[in-house]
């Protein structure tokens, strides 16, 4: 959740099989999607670029498998900072999303100011991150960090089911 109050944008039935498919397989062609949803290929072309300009799909990716392109360690890490105004949260935010071993960033409450997920090579290339981000950052006051000895699940699919009334 992203905390924005905008409405959520109307989405029938076809919206919701055309985010399904494009969810599972992005590289899907346009009579392919279309097919699916079962809709023409003019209708599906109009509505996937209605929902891009919406910002509801907001990029379409490959998924790369960490392990066999050599990031073998994944680390799950709370960071707290001392000070926690509106320009440190930013400032620690920025230097997070700046880099590349940071995969995902989230500000979180009722708990760590932060939780990061971290891929590297190795502990080697972690310890380098740790110097980089939380030890010359006087404002980091806490990590823990927890790393993963298994993916039992990694699904960035988003449910687009019909809601029930």
């Amino acid at each position: 959740m992203n905390g924005s109050n905008a409405p959520t944008p109307h989405l029938d039935a076809t919206d919701r099989r055309l985010l399904d498919s494009l969810q599972r397989d992005a590289s899907l062609t346009n009579h392919e999607l279309a097919a699916r949803a079962h809709v023409s290929p003019a209708t599906c072309l109009r509505r996937v670029r209605r929902l891009v300009e919406l910002g509801i799909i907001e990029r379409r990716v490959a998924l790369l498998s960490p392990d066999k392109l050599g990031a073998g360690l994944t680390a799950i890490v709370e960071v707290s900072l001392d000070q926690q105004s509106a320009e440190r949260l930013a400032a620690f935010e920025a230097r997070a999303v700046a880099e590349p071993a940071v995969q995902q960033c989230y500000r979180t409450s009722s708990g760590p100011d932060f939780v990061l997920v971290v891929y590297v090579r190795d502990m080697e290339a972690y310890h380098q991150l740790v110097q980089r981000l939380y030890t010359e950052d006087a404002n980091v006051r806490n990590v823990k960090t927890y790393f993963s000895v298994k993916r039992a699940k990694f699904e960035p699919a988003i449910p687009v089911a019909a809601p029930t009334a």
